[in-house]
């Protein structure tokens, strides 16, 4: 058998998530019918991540096992052979051998996801799929007085959505969050070991509520400390958010 390890980059905008759907539209869907095309064993992909409806991808990574016999290309000629039958909003980036042992979940040591915001009275056309439009001026400073306090091993239960199940460990490790600012685009990078059902949005949207003024900077420990999700702020819209990363330690990222 041969591995072969796939970054993948789409706009989720018409998408119901990575995920294979009943109806065809996850992302994943579309990539394995791409492959089924072009090898009779028609491979399934095991990914790093999920993303939700409507959330963006830039590197997230899935394998997939073929037989040799099945592999009758020069490698370099597999990402043209795969994007060739992909419509024009999912992309692989990067199509490589991968070893026998390598487990695109598994090997995984964190992920880095980014969310856009466009601070400014108009919106920017141009990144109005890419971005969260808030007109209101933000206090960046306390929003990012607030970031810093996410940092570290937490129990992240006040910024999880309910998935209808009792949640039993809420408790992940972030090493990153910060907010970059450049002009009216604000950046929120957020990178950790693992994440929860809908944390990063959550994240979002209570430290753009804390740029608002509808929380001070201080109340995000009081967040963490309640472990209730009526605790928190919103949840950001699913179209500012960006699986931007899967890091693998020392055999190198997505």
């Amino acid at each position: 058998m041969l591995r072969f390890k796939l970054t993948i980059a789409y706009d989720g905008k018409a998408w119901q998530g990575w995920q294979s759907q009943k109806s065809g539209l996850g992302v994943q869907d579309r990539i394995e019918a791409a492959l089924a095309r072009l090898f009779p064993c028609a491979p399934k992909l095991t990914s790093s991540s999920r993303t939700d409806a409507g959330v963006h991808a830039f590197g997230l990574v899935a394998h997939f096992e073929i037989p040799r016999a099945e592999f009758r290309m020069p490698a370099r000629h597999l990402i043209l052979a795969v994007n060739a039958l992909l419509p024009d909003d999912i992309r692989v980036r990067s199509a490589v051998r991968a070893a026998p042992g390598f487990h695109a979940r598994f090997d995984a040591t964190g992920k880095q996801y980014r969310y856009g915001i466009w601070n400014h009275p108009a919106m920017n056309p141009l990144l109005r799929h890419t971005a969260w439009h808030v007109p209101q001026p933000l206090d960046v400073p306390a929003m990012q007085e607030a970031a810093a306090q996410l940092i570290g091993r937490r129990d992240f239960r006040s910024f999880t959505a309910n998935r209808g199940a009792p949640l039993e460990d809420a408790v992940r490790t972030l090493t990153r969050c910060e907010i970059r600012k450049a002009g009216p685009k604000l950046t929120i990078i957020i990178e950790g070991g693992g994440f929860l059902y809908k944390m990063c949005r959550g994240i979002a949207g209570t430290l753009v509520q804390i740029g608002q003024g509808k929380y001070p900077a201080a109340a995000i420990v009081e967040m963490l400390d309640e472990q209730d999700r009526r605790a928190s702020g919103m949840n950001a819209p699913a179209h500012g958010l960006i699986l931007w990363r899967v890091f693998y330690g020392k055999t190198g990222d997505g």
